[in-house]
């Protein structure tokens, strides 16, 4: 960070942000940003990425850093660039800049922590700041989802917070969801050019780079679709394949968008991948048509297994009633993630409270084999970013699981399915802005249909 600008929008939210959490909390507020973890050695670190929550409320990326908020007021603790540090790594803004850079009351070094006490926490990620956090409040620091007491008030008081955007975190969002487009056409393009999957990854995350942007997520670009989060770009890409890509770009602000599409490597679709990729789409389509101000989440998710169970029944693939196949989760043979989750300053928001975030007060995650990994199980609200991501997977650890075989032997027409070899996975997520009438799609302007993807893949 070589230069600070004030930003007036920023500020103004930044300044709105803390008003509202003064008014949910009734004790100080202690939050750090973390620091960065060696890779090897202690002078080559993994990127650093400053917790969220701090970043929420600080609104800059500054390392080794905490704020205490307490009646709308914030004062930052960081200490000023050692006197070596420029011949690495350039001038620093001094600590008074910054605290004007994010409108902040008072600066001090980070010794001055050493005074505060009885104050709310949310724990960070990395071990070395945890302890710090530990050493000043003079008693344990629980993980953020085992957390009671003021720090519990506190991460439920952020996570009303977080639920909704602010114009300045949408702009942020839009921003990213721009550059993930253009990251993603950049991917469709070298696609009949590129020989493994590693030449499609690297011509997208240079449009991410390219924009002072960093991938908010490890990208997911694979033929093995059926691997959820395959992190491998190694492979081949052969003319009958799919290529299941999910990438997203954090913008510098740290508010992320997160879009998948997945195309034929020859540029059209076979027969049976455009017939299950038709299914996923319709269950898209469906979802985020059905978005409006007080529908649950999880009727979203039903919305998108009944969807599928139809398409799959008319393709001979599933047998029986589409509401009994669902009801004992045949559909999460091939259908086994949730279909969505939130998204903000985090890729998956706020995931680190566990399911404080994703859940309703009162709502637990249920057993069930379809609705297990369902992250999101709220209300939709005006203001709510979310993401609609349905899909179709041939798992083998799913599918070869001989007590899964014996239980749904019936309703299950494996010779069909069996016709459908060549699609291994398929995934079209897209991020949704929920609006006081309706939706908007934030990345809408990246095609879903079946013909668009192709005329792109084709040139």
């Amino acid at each position: 960070m070589q230069t600070l600008d004030r930003n007036p929008s920023l500020i103004a939210a930044l300044q709105t942000r803390r008003t509202k959490l003064a008014a949910l909390v009734n004790v100080p507020v202690l939050l750090w940003s973390g620091s960065s973890s060696p890779r090897n050695f202690r002078a080559n670190t993994f990127p650093f990425r400053a917790s969220s929550h701090f970043l929420y409320f600080a609104g800059l990326p500054l390392e080794n850093a905490a704020i205490r908020l307490d009646g709308g007021k914030l004062v930052l603790f960081i200490d000023e660039a050692s006197p070596g540090s420029a011949l690495w790594h350039g001038e620093s803004p001094t600590r008074d800049e910054i605290a004007a850079a994010i409108s902040a009351h008072d600066a001090y070094p980070l010794a001055e922590l050493a005074s505060q006490s009885e104050m709310a926490t949310i724990a960070v990620q990395d071990a070395t700041t945890r302890s710090h956090q530990a050493r000043v409040l003079k008693r344990a620091i629980a993980s953020a989802d085992d957390s009671q007491g003021f720090d519990l008030a506190l991460a439920r008081a952020i996570v009303s917070l977080r639920l909704t955007h602010d114009e300045f975190a949408l702009a942020e969002l839009r921003k990213a969801a721009t550059v993930s487009i253009a990251a993603h056409q950049a991917g469709m393009a070298v696609t009949p050019y590129a020989r493994t999957e590693a030449a499609v990854r690297a011509a997208m995350e240079s449009v991410i780079i390219a924009n002072n942007m960093t991938c908010a997520y490890t990208s997911i670009v694979t033929v093995h679709g059926e691997v959820l989060h395959n992190n491998q770009y190694h492979h081949p890409m052969q003319p009958g394949d799919l290529l299941l890509v999910d990438v997203g770009a954090e913008a510098a602000s740290g508010w992320a968008s997160d879009i998948t599409r997945t195309w034929a490597v020859a540029g059209k679709f076979s027969p049976t991948q455009r017939a299950i990729y038709d299914v996923v789409l319709a269950a898209h389509d469906a979802c985020i048509a059905a978005i409006r101000p007080g529908v649950e989440y999880r009727e979203l998710h039903l919305l998108a297994a009944r969807t599928i169970a139809t398409g799959l029944v008319d393709l001979g693939i599933l047998r029986g009633q589409v509401d009994d196949l669902v009801e004992q989760d045949a559909h999460a043979l091939f259908f086994p993630h949730g279909v969505g989750h939130l998204l903000g300053l985090d890729v998956h928001d706020m995931e680190d409270l566990g399911d404080l975030a994703g859940y309703e007060t009162g709502r637990v995650r249920s057993d069930r084999f379809g609705l297990n990994y369902l992250r999101l199980d709220r209300p939709l609200q005006a203001g709510m970013v979310v993401t609609i991501e349905p899909g179709f997977y041939q798992v083998p650890a799913i599918l070869q699981d001989p007590e899964r075989q014996s239980r749904y032997q019936a309703v299950v027409d494996w010779d069909r399915l069996a016709q459908f070899a060549d699609v291994r996975g398929i995934r079209i997520e897209d991020d949704v802005l929920v609006t006081a009438t309706g939706s908007e799609v934030l990345t809408a302007a990246l095609p879903t249909k079946a013909e668009a993807i192709e005329q792109l893949i084709q040139g």
